[in-house]
C-alpha cells in the first residue's frame, strides 16, 4: 500500500545539512536567551547595594523576565502562524539585541525592570525554533533536533549561573550585558543569512486569499493576550510575595490569586469562543497533549528549584550549609551542566530509536531517583553533585520524550500555537520551582552564634527535596498513562 512505501521512505530519509546548520543556529540562540535569564542572579546582592532597594523588589529582576517571556510566547507561536517562522524570529531577535544593548546602561531599578521585559520577549523565540526543526527534520529524526535544542535550554541556563558569577565577580554585574551585544547582533545576522525555511501554511493562505472567513483566523486575539497577561502576572506576584515571606500582605496575596482565578477562567472562556484562539482548548485537553506539557511543566520545576535551593546549600555556614566561595558553588553545579549538555542530545536520538515512552517512563524514574538521593545525601559537595548528575540525566530524557510526543500528535497547521503553549506551561513551572523553594527557606531559618543574619535550616532543604520527589513521582504516573495512550497509535510511538 501507499502509507508503508511512505513508511519506508521516511525511515531511509536522512538529516540534510542544511538542517543541521539551522539547527546549530536555532541552538545558539536558545543558550543565549537562557544565559540571559540566569546570568543575573549571582548579582542580586550587587544590585540591592547600587539601587538601594529591597529584597522583595530584588525578586522582580527574574519574575518581570519570566513574565514577559510566558506572555509573548503564545502570542509568538500565533503571530509565526500567521505571518511566517523567520520573519517573527529576526522580529523577536531584533527586540532582544535592543534588550542586551541596552542593559549595561540602566541606573535605577526601574530601568533594569524594563530592559529586562524587553529581554524577556526572547524567550518567546523557542516555539518558533521549534516549528523550524519540525518543518527541516525527518518525522523520525524529529526527537533528535529538538533533544540538541532542548539541551542548550537547560545549559544555557546553568551557564548563566556559572559564567554569570565569574563575570560579576571579576568585570561587575554590567559586563555581563556588554559581553553579549556582539554574540547577539552576530546572531541576528546569521539568521538573516542563513535560515531559510518555508511555512506550507502560508501558501495555502495565499491560496484561499479571497475566500470569505480566512481573514478571521489570521487575527490575533487581543482580549485573550490581555485576561492570560494579567492572569499569569497575578499569579507569579503572589509567588514572589510567598518566596520573600511577606506575610503581613496575606490579604492582598489572596485577592492576588483570586483575579488570578477569574482572569485564567475568563481566558479559557475567550478561548473557546474566538475564531483564533491564542491556546486552542482543544489541542491542550488532548489526552496525550496534556500530560505531556504537564510533565514538561514539572521538569521546568524541577529544574528551577534546584537552580534556587543548592547556591544557598553551599555559600550557607557550616554546620548549615557547606560555606563555600560563588566558585566551588559553579564546580558543585557543575556535573548538572556537563551531562545536560552531552545527553540532551543523545537523548534525542534514544527516543528516535525507541519510540517516546520508553525514555520517558525511565527519565521519570531516573529524576525520581535523584530528588530522593538528594533528600537522603546531600551532606558533602561530592554526593550533591552526583545527585545532580543523575537528576540531570532523567530531566532530559523526560523533557525530550515529552516534546516529541506533543510535536508529533499537534497538526502541523496548530504547530505555532502548540509549541508557544508547551514553552509557556515550561516557564510557568521554571516560575513555580524557585518560589516553593524560596517559601520553604524563608519559613524554615535560625541564626548561628558569631555570624550576621540567618540562614536556612536542613529541615527546610528535606522540605524541597522531599517536594521534588513527590512531584516526580506524578511525573511516572503520567508516563505510564502515556504509554498506555501511545501503545494505542503506532505512529506516535515511532
Amino acid at each position: 500500500m501507499d502509507v508503508s512505501k511512505s513508511t519506508d521512505k521516511n525511515i531511509q530519509e536522512k538529516i540534510s545539512s542544511s538542517a543541521w546548520k539551522t539547527l546549530a543556529i536555532l541552538s545558539l540562540i536558545a543558550t543565549m536567551v537562557m544565559y540571559a535569564e540566569t546570568m543575573l542572579i549571582p548579582a542580586i546582592p550587587d544590585l540591592i547595594s547600587d539601587f538601594h532597594i529591597s529584597y522583595s523588589m530584588s525578586s522582580w529582576i527574574l519574575t518581570t523576565y519570566l513574565i514577559a517571556g510566558a506572555i509573548m510566547t503564545p502570542i509568538t507561536g500565533k503571530l509565526a502562524d500567521i505571518y511566517g517562522r523567520k520573519k517573527v524570529l529576526l522580529i523577536i531577535m531584533a527586540i532582544y539585541v535592543l534588550g542586551v544593548s541596552l542593559g549595561g546602561f540602566v541606573t535605577n531599578i526601574y530601568e533594569m525592570l524594563g530592559v529586562r521585559i524587553i529581554q524577556g520577549i526572547g524567550m518567546s523565540m523557542f516555539p518558533i525554533a521549534f516549528g523550524i526543526i519540525r518543518e527541516l527534520f525527518p518525522r523520525n529524526k524529529l526527537a533528535i533536533g529538538q533533544g540538541i535544542i532542548t539541551s542548550m535550554f537547560a545549559t544555557g541556563a546553568v551557564i548563566g549561573l556559572v559564567a554569570g558569577g565569574h563575570i560579576i565577580q571579576n568585570f561587575g554585574w554590567k559586563a555581563t550585558f556588554f559581553s553579549m551585544i556582539p554574540i547577539s547582533v552576530a546572531l541576528l545576522v546569521i539568521i538573516t543569512r542563513f535560515i531559510h525555511v518555508e511555512d506550507p501554511h502560508l501558501h495555502s493562505k495565499n491560496e484561499k486569499i479571497g475566500q470569505s472567513g480566512n481573514d478571521s483566523k489570521n487575527k490575533i486575539d487581543i482580549p485573550g493576550a490581555i485576561t492570560l497577561t494579567i492572569s499569569i502576572s497575578a499569579f507569579l506576584m503572589a509567588l514572589t510575595m510567598v518566596e520573600n515571606g511577606d506575610n503581613s500582605n496575606s490579604l492582598i496575596m489572596i485577592g492576588l490569586l483570586v483575579i488570578g482565578i477569574v482572569y485564567l477562567t475568563l481566558f479559557a472562556i475567550i478561548e473557546k469562543r474566538s475564531s483564533s484562539p491564542l491556546v486552542s482548548m482543544k489541542i491542550l485537553a488532548h489526552k496525550t497533549i496534556l500530560p505531556a506539557n504537564v510533565m514538561v511543566m514539572i521538569v521546568g520545576m524541577s529544574m528551577f528549584m534546584v537552580f534556587q535551593t543548592i547556591p544557598v546549600l553551599v555559600r550557607s555556614p557550616s554546620p548549615l550549609g557547606f560555606g563555600e566561595n560563588p566558585l566551588m558553588t559553579s564546580n558543585v553545579q557543575l556535573p548538572f551542566a556537563i551531562v545536560l549538555l552531552i545527553f540532551g542530545p543523545t537523548s534525542g536520538f534514544i527516543v528516535s530509536k525507541l519510540g517516546s515512552t520508553k525514555p520517558i517512563i525511565l527519565g521519570s524514574l531516573i529524576s525520581t531517583i535523584g530528588f530522593v538521593s538528594l533528600y537522603l545525601y546531600h551532606s558533602t559537595e561530592f554526593l550533591v553533585s552526583t545527585d545532580l548528575a543523575i537528576l540531570s540525566t532523567g530531566l532530559s530524557l523526560t523533557n525530550v520524550g515529552a516534546m516529541n510526543v506533543i510535536m508529533l500528535t499537534t497538526p502541523r497547521q496548530d504547530m505555532g500555537v502548540s509549541l508557544g503553549m508547551s514553552t509557556l506551561i515550561r516557564i510557568i513551572g521554571a516560575s513555580i520551582g524557585p518560589a516553593m523553594a524560596g517559601m520553604y527557606m524563608q519559613t524554615h531559618k535560625t541564626s548561628l552564634p558569631g555570624i550576621v543574619g540567618s540562614f536556612p535550616t536542613p529541615y527546610s532543604y528535606n522540605l524541597i527535596f522531599l517536594t521534588a520527589t513527590i512531584i516526580s513521582c506524578l511525573s511516572i504516573c503520567l508516563a505510564l498513562f502515556l504509554r498506555n495512550q501511545l501503545g494505542k497509535s503506532p505512529i506516535l510511538e515511532h
